[in-house]
């Protein structure tokens, strides 16, 4: 057992530092369990650099989970949203990563890319979140990207509301 929690540590590190060629190392040849959580209790996918879409893939053609959610909620997923990674993000969900799994504050990843203005992953994310979910305390993304003062997804997502014939709020 305790073996298992240093290979997972080690594996953690690895992904972590976006170091593919380690992870490829410890899955392949040292057989670390890919879903194995660190002394932390996250998986390696949990803990990976967000914009290594090599590490993202190594660990889930491997065989990881893309929807372990922390404590809070969140998935890798939604991280990845709040981060912008559009690439990473398409990854996920060529694994099976469920982009409308809601956190603690009934935020989807969808959410978090309109509040930090990431366009791409807001159109990206759209289709298969859509555009009208609330957060738990009622705001859509429409209502995230207008606080922050996101201008281009807040005309891209009115332009969406009045092509579906849906007034977006003032």
């Amino acid at each position: 057992m305790v073996k298992d929690g240093l290979d997972a540590d080690k594996l953690s590190k690895a992904a972590a530092r976006g170091d593919w060629q380690e992870v490829k190392r410890l899955l392949s040849q040292e057989k670390v369990n890919v879903n194995a959580v660190n002394q932390y209790g996250q998986t390696a996918l949990q803990v990976m650099m967000l914009g290594s879409t090599a590490v993202a893939k190594e660990l889930l053609k491997n065989g990881a989970g893309p929807n372990v959610q922390d404590k809070w909620g969140f998935t890798l997923a939604h991280d990845v949203a709040r981060g912008g990674f559009l690439d990473t993000m398409m990854v996920l969900t060529q694994y099976g990563a469920d982009v409308n799994i809601r956190d603690a504050a009934g935020c989807l990843p969808i959410h978090f890319a309109a509040r930090e203005g990431y366009l791409g992953l807001v159109q990206y994310l759209a289709p298969r979140s859509g555009i009208l979910p609330k957060t738990a305390s009622g705001q859509t993304p429409l209502d995230l990207a207008r606080a922050s003062n996101r201008s281009e997804v807040v005309a891209w997502l009115e332009q969406q509301l009045q092509a579906m014939g849906t007034q977006p709020p003032h």
